[in-house]
């Protein structure tokens, strides 16, 4: 397996984070700020899309094993029919509707149509490590080459997303505060942005969707034109296969796994809690709206520089040491 194809296949994944990382940091703050819907209704819209995001796994699953190989592949097929919805729904998404009563019910519907399109896609695009080549060793490279990709493209996400829409939360002005010590240090003023020209601050969320949708556009280009799926190597010589339900109920009925889903679930609700209102503490409790870009950034700087350290710890301490020692 060339290095232009384990490339191209990593670039392919990247657009899917560089879409979640910017959603995970900003829907949250845009629904509140931009789109004006209560704190409720806005936790109702997230709970319910990555819910339905989580139920679309399995299915997706099912589907996918019961597809034809066609001329491009089997699973090529989903991520080429999945990729312009998935762009569809995330621009309108950041889009503001005209009408008020009904904006709960038009962000919800997109978010769920998003996670799920997403799932649609991450499922075949995940599966594809088996299909590019019988070397165990190529799989591995390809699957390093695709997890470096992702992280780059977390840190993308945030990082284009934050800089383009920094202004639509950016207090007009600053004051200089003396401190307890009478130390003079510059503070942003804690009052809220202007909203009293909210189409501009919407347009600027447009721009960044459209930037974003771009990205989702070429990253699929790339991995059609780069990445040839090849026959399936490990398809059983029986005709006989395990039916979908029992094959869940074997899966659930496996304890280590059961155990590592439930801790990864835990793990995964803390990240995502701290993704979702992280930027709005920043904004509102924190008096940091003309910082909180770089402060992402940086999170996600730290996190992908540390990667090699965390790995070196793994290899010395072992797997589960290293995961109750990072906790």
């Amino acid at each position: 397996l060339s290095m232009c194809s384990k490339l191209c296949y990593a670039i392919g994944g990247a657009p899917n984070q560089v879409a979640g990382s910017a959603a995970s940091f900003f829907l949250q703050i845009y629904l509140l700020d931009i789109a004006h819907i209560t704190p409720f209704h806005a936790s109702l819209v997230l709970f319910i899309g990555k819910a339905s995001g989580a139920v679309t796994d399995p299915v997706a699953g099912f589907f996918i094993s019961k597809s034809r190989w066609t001329k491009i592949g089997r699973l090529m097929p989903w991520v080429l029919a999945c990729t312009p919805f998935t762009i569809v729904s995330y621009f309108f998404m950041w889009y503001l509707p005209p009408f008020v009563s009904g904006r709960v019910a038009w962000y919800l519907i997109f978010y769920c149509l998003f996670q799920a399109l997403t799932t649609l896609f991450q499922v075949p695009y995940s599966a594809l490590t088996m299909f590019l080549s019988t070397d165990q060793r190529d799989r591995d490279s390809a699957t390093a080459y695709r997890m470096t990709m992702e992280v780059l493209g977390t840190l993308i996400g945030a990082a284009l997303q934050g800089q383009i829409v920094a202004s639509a939360h950016v207090s007009p002005h600053c004051t200089v505060n003396p401190s307890v010590n009478t130390t003079d240090s510059w503070h942003d003023t804690p009052s809220i942005p202007d909203h009293s020209d909210p189409l501009s601050h919407q347009v600027i969320y447009m721009i960044a969707a459209g930037v974003i949708a771009g990205v989702y556009l070429l990253g699929t280009v790339i991995l059609f034109l780069g990445v040839k799926e090849r026959d399936d190597p490990y398809a059983l010589n029986s005709d006989r296969a395990i039916p979908f339900c029992k094959g869940l109920a074997l899966t659930m009925k496996h304890g280590p796994y059961v155990k590592l889903t439930a801790s990864f679930l835990l793990i995964s609700t803390a990240v995502q809690l701290e993704q979702g209102n992280f930027v709005l503490f920043c904004t509102h409790a924190a008096g940091l709206r003309s910082h909180f870009q770089y402060l992402v950034v940086t999170i996600l700087v730290s996190a992908a520089v540390s990667v090699p350290f965390w790995q070196k710890f793994l290899q010395r301490f072992g797997k589960k040491c290293a995961a109750c020692g990072i906790s």
